[in-house]
């Protein structure tokens, strides 16, 4: 089936169009530039034929949805939303350096990024049951990376809404990492089912390949695995075996065995790292009070009675709540246990974190160049000998990180401005040497 071109970018009041970041099904994202306060967007549009008053509708829920969780550090924030002239819907959101996308098919994530990105997404998604949103549609393309290294999580309802409204409940399911219920259709989804979801999205970045995807199979013949097949061994040696326990019961064929939350999956992600002696992702989970009233919308299949968590702190997603607004704030939760004492103790003796350990059989970055474009300045480099599993990280003289398996990183200097970067090898969640500095001066 032909691939669909990209839509024409809108014409929007304060915004300059650059150019096409992405196509999809239902939408197109493309590079903006935004006139007052200047800087580069993404602009997610709604193609042309799916449009009509119910999708409109739809669109701004979402804007609403992501709006009311932008506040989440995990969540990605949004500026803006409307409705173009020529009556597509879009959505301004910040600029993200990379998403996971389907890069984890040729270099699976380290073990250390892997849990990282799993407290962090985690924290958003169980923000977002707290408020009684479903995603449903977790998976690796929907998490990006900021321009400081940060795993964030968009695509709140969209592509559900989009989809359904294309073709029904089973258009828009990503099957791969859909829990066997869901594929069922026996429920547009859960809490329980999230967990899959989420369980089934890190399994994929260890392993390289979704859980049950085998090459070459038809989407009936996937869809009959997730419901009935044994999980399979991810097959790496670095994987210890409490993580692929934690990742199986997350993706049990009975909701009931699973982790009772996602706040639940997050504290046994936490332990697995405390295990292998990491410092403890921080987790950002919503306590009681970030659960507000809303009314139940039929079209809006995003929506859902409001979770009960076992998260530190909270209590039920009912308790604390009043007619009145409440301040809406996160908390961080640390895994709990001497275990994870211990190991912050050890950090803190040793003055070791996890950007900091080295391993010397991690090959060094050379050379880093600057290519100067109107999107901004692309520092680039040449791979020193990456591995099965390695990936960069990118350290920025303003204090920001980001691991990625790309050789170029861009950024955006205001005038004056002296940004420099050192960029280091990770292998088995160690960062090797780092690369001597390449800077930039904004002009």
């Amino acid at each position: 089936m032909a691939r669909r071109l990209p839509s024409a970018p809108p014409a929007l009041p304060g915004f300059t169009p650059v150019r096409v970041l992405g196509s999809g099904g239902f939408a197109d994202v493309f590079l903006f530039e935004q006139n007052l306060p200047r800087r580069f967007v993404a602009v997610k549009v709604v193609v042309p034929e799916v449009v009509d008053d119910q999708v409109r509708r739809m669109f701004r829920s979402e804007a609403d949805l992501m709006a009311g969780l932008s506040a989440h550090p995990s969540v990605l924030t949004v500026y803006e939303a409307g409705v173009s002239s020529d009556g597509r819907p879009y959505l301004v959101t910040e600029l993200c350096s990379s998403s996971l996308g389907d890069g984890y098919r040729s270099r699976p994530l380290p073990v250390a990024d892997v849990l990282r990105i799993g407290v962090r997404v985690g924290g958003a998604l169980h923000a977002a049951h707290y408020q009684g949103v479903l995603h449903r549609d977790v998976k690796p393309s929907n998490i990006l990376i900021t321009a400081f290294g940060a795993p964030v999580l968009g695509d709140f309802g969209v592509a559900s809404t989009m989809k359904g409204r294309a073709g029904g409940t089973g258009a828009g399911l990503s099957i791969p990492w859909s829990a066997p219920e869901v594929v069922d259709e026996s429920t547009p989804g859960t809490v329980a089912s999230e967990v899959w979801s989420l369980g089934a999205t890190l399994y994929s970045l260890l392993a390289g390949r979704s859980p049950f995807e085998r090459p070459g199979s038809a989407p009936g013949e996937l869809a009959r695995r997730v419901r009935s097949a044994r999980l399979p061994a991810l097959g790496r040696d670095d994987v210890p075996a409490s993580l692929e326990r934690v990742l199986s019961r997350s993706m049990a064929k009975d909701p009931a065995r699973r982790q009772a939350d996602v706040a639940q999956l997050v504290h046994e992600l936490q332990a697995v790292e405390a295990e292998l002696g990491l410092t403890p992702t921080p987790a950002e989970l919503a306590p009681a009070a970030w659960a507000g009233e809303y009314a139940r919308d039929p079209d809006d299949r995003t929506r859902i009675a409001p979770a009960t968590s076992s998260a530190q702190g909270g209590g039920g997603a009912g308790a604390g709540r009043s007619g009145s607004t409440t301040r809406r704030r996160t908390v961080t939760v640390l895994v709990a246990g001497a275990a994870a004492l211990a190991v912050v103790a050890v950090a803190g003796l040793a003055g070791l974190t996890l950007g900091r350990q080295s391993s010397s059989t991690a090959p060094a970055v050379g050379e880093i160049r600057t290519v100067e474009s109107g999107e901004g300045v692309r520092f680039e480099w040449a791979d020193p000998g990456l591995a099965a599993g390695d990936s960069y990280r990118v350290t920025t003289s303003t204090g920001g990180t980001s691991v990625q398996q790309s050789a170029e990183f861009v950024v955006h200097p205001a005038p004056g401005q002296r940004i420099c970067i050192t960029v280091a090898v990770v292998r088995a969640g160690r960062a090797g040497e780092p690369s001597s500095p390449g800077c930039t001066e904004g002009s």
